[in-house]
């Protein structure tokens, strides 16, 4: 019986979470897409949140697309992250271009290619632990943060 997903919200429920999407986009010489969002400045990789009616690979080749200018071939899951702070669920893919051209949007003020290097100095630890799991091919990856640090597996 599925009673349970007819009740409406109430002040007792919990909160409901939200599911974003997220591109790993590999160049062929191991530069990894980043932008610097227009909202905080902040580097991460391309992404945003899954509309109702697409699938998430659908998803995330959109959300690249939108931010970068660059086309993907989205791969695999290769992490799941929350942030338990926001109550978001995100899904990250491993991509790889496949045309376009690097462009800014209303959401990113930068594009770039970066060397995992350059990410973990531009990104902060819950960011570029999404790029940096997926060049590790051990994944996907399960992982919490409250949006500062990552909370250990427990």
């Amino acid at each position: 019986m599925l009673l349970y997903m007819s009740q409406s919200q109430d002040a007792t429920s919990p909160p409901l979470h939200s599911v974003s999407v997220a591109g790993v986009v590999v160049r062929e010489d191991g530069r990894l897409l980043a932008i610097r969002r227009a909202d905080n400045g902040t580097w991460e990789l391309p992404g945003g949140v899954l509309e109702l009616n697409e699938t998430p690979e659908a998803g995330t080749a959109r959300e690249v697309w939108e931010e970068t200018g660059i086309h993907v071939e989205v791969d695999e899951l290769t992490g799941v992250y929350k942030n338990t702070t926001r109550g978001i669920v995100a899904l990250v893919f491993r991509c790889k271009p496949s045309g376009g051209t690097e462009r800014t949007s209303s959401e990113s003020t930068a594009v770039s290619w970066l060397t995992p290097d350059e990410v973990s100095e531009r990104m902060s630890e819950v960011y570029a632990i999404r790029l940096l799991d997926a060049l590790d091919g051990n994944g996907p990856h399960v992982r919490s943060h409250d949006g500062k640090h990552l909370i250990a597996a427990g």
